[in-house]
């Protein structure tokens, strides 16, 4: 087992690797950048570097100073969270290169799966159902344009190297192709630097449906479930649960077969994520793998009561899985807790915590690194903590998600816990009737003095 785990992120994440390492006797070194100096996870490590300035070029994305860091500290392997450097092919190979284990997928899966044309090729050949679309990277308009009438209109244009939105474009008729292949390519080649682009059919009434999956380092791999995280904003998402309203048994099945194929196939090791979009008629096509520990992965702890970073641990050590799959005993749902302002549109809202009351009880757990006095920096992600409530049904989740958003009280700064309060509210979320386009007819009613 690891001596001395180096955790190459910061927040929520950086907090909950250190506790689970903790638990398990292994010692943590912290990395943080200046803005991060007064933060939970330098203060609960054993050991902390600052490795750079504010921006995260500078800090965490910075290869050659984590690496630094772990040389310094002797640090055996590397937990990278999510985000940040989590997966960089390039990175898994430097951490290999110093004999540092990178507590993730290799770098040959990481390029498998990190780009979504590659993936879906792979998929394809290991027999994943996939949406209807190009064969890797469109060569250029002509092919797009080619591609477009195969597989009938309307059709999604999207970024190979993207994420988050950016370079994706919905296209109804011939007639709008060319407009949105030139600025999805421009977007990309901004957000990204590789403007390569791929198309696929447009899913209507789709849900984001995705499967926790675990493989170890002898070519086995399991399933333990699905997570529903179909309530999303520009391709953000905002909640999720499990189990998911919409499956079914049969459904659980058949997607946790094809999970568990696509992870035997690329031989993967580690926990990852197979992301699906299911249809209205519970069809389901792969999207992509997220190659590392999703945020949203306490919900599925919650319901088979597993750690999840335990696991991932374990398995970068090199020690078996069973290969038995795991069923929700409960049902458990998280709220994303944003620094933003959902009466403005969710303007992001750094600053400073005056005053801070984390909700409790039975069923309730958060996730953060936040607490009175703490000033959020406008560098990084929004996201302030996760509250995860669980329970026996989903009605009781619900009910409970409202008792522990009313109590959870942050001042000084703007949060989405009135977002999530109305939402909880919702007939048709409170139904379970919701897919990727909810959020386009949600209205915030107006806030209450």
């Amino acid at each position: 087992m690891f001596k001395k785990i180096l955790i190459a992120n910061r927040g929520e994440i950086a907090l909950r690797v250190i506790r689970t390492c903790r638990e398990m006797g292994i010692k943590t070194v912290a990395v943080y950048s200046t803005a991060d100096a007064d933060s939970l996870h330098v203060k609960f490590a054993d050991e902390a570097v600052c490795i750079g300035p504010p921006p995260s070029n500078l800090s965490y994305l910075k290869m050659s100073n984590i690496i630094a860091a772990a040389e310094i500290t002797n640090a055996d392997a590397i937990h990278p969270g999510y985000g940040f450097l989590s997966e960089n092919a390039k990175f898994s190979k430097i951490c290999q290169e110093h004999g540092i284990k990178f507590i993730g997928a290799s770098p040959e899966m990481i390029e498998k799966m990190g780009d979504k044309a590659t993936a879906k090729s792979t998929m394809l050949e290991a027999g994943v159902p996939c949406v209807p679309g190009s064969e890797g990277i469109l060569e250029d308009f002509e092919q797009a344009k080619k591609v477009a009438k195969e597989i009938g209109y309307p059709v999604m244009m999207k970024a190979t190297a993207g994420g988050g939105g950016k370079g994706m474009r919905a296209i109804w008729k011939e007639e709008e192709l060319e407009k949105a292949w030139e600025s999805a390519r421009m977007e990309a080649a901004a957000a990204f630097g590789n403007d390569g682009m791929y198309m696929e059919k447009l899913i209507e009434e789709p849900r984001h449906i995705e499967i926790q999956v675990v493989g170890d380092s002898y070519g086995k791999a399991c399933h333990l479930s699905e997570r529903d995280c179909s309530v999303q904003r520009r391709h953000q998402k905002l909640t999720e649960e499990t189990p998911s309203p919409f499956m079914t048994d049969e459904l659980r099945e058949k997607m946790g077969t094809a999970a568990v194929k696509a992870a035997e196939y690329i031989k993967y090791e580690g926990a990852g994520t197979v992301e699906f979009l299911v249809d209205k008629h519970r069809n389901f096509y792969f999207m992509e793998m997220n190659t590392r520990i999703q945020v949203e992965h306490p919900i599925t702890e919650q319901v088979v009561d597993y750690d999840l970073i335990r696991e991932q641990i374990m398995v970068a050590a090199g020690i078996p899985i069973s290969g038995k799959n795991y069923y929700p005993q409960l049902h458990s749902i998280e709220c994303r807790i944003n620094a933003e302002d959902p009466y403005n549109d969710f303007r992001p809202s750094p600053g400073k915590i005056t005053v801070l009351h984390a909700p409790g009880g039975h069923g309730v757990r958060l996730d953060t690194h936040v607490y009175a006095g703490y000033t959020i920096p406008p560098n990084y992600d929004s996201m302030i903590a996760k509250l995860i409530t669980t329970a026996q049904t989903r009605e009781e989740a619900i009910n409970k998600m409202k008792r522990a958003l009313d109590e959870f009280v942050i001042e000084g700064i703007k949060t989405t816990i009135p977002f999530h309060r109305q939402l909880m509210d919702e007939p048709d979320y409170v139904a379970g009737n919701y897919t990727t386009k909810f959020m386009e007819s949600f209205v915030m009613n107006e806030p209450q003095e």
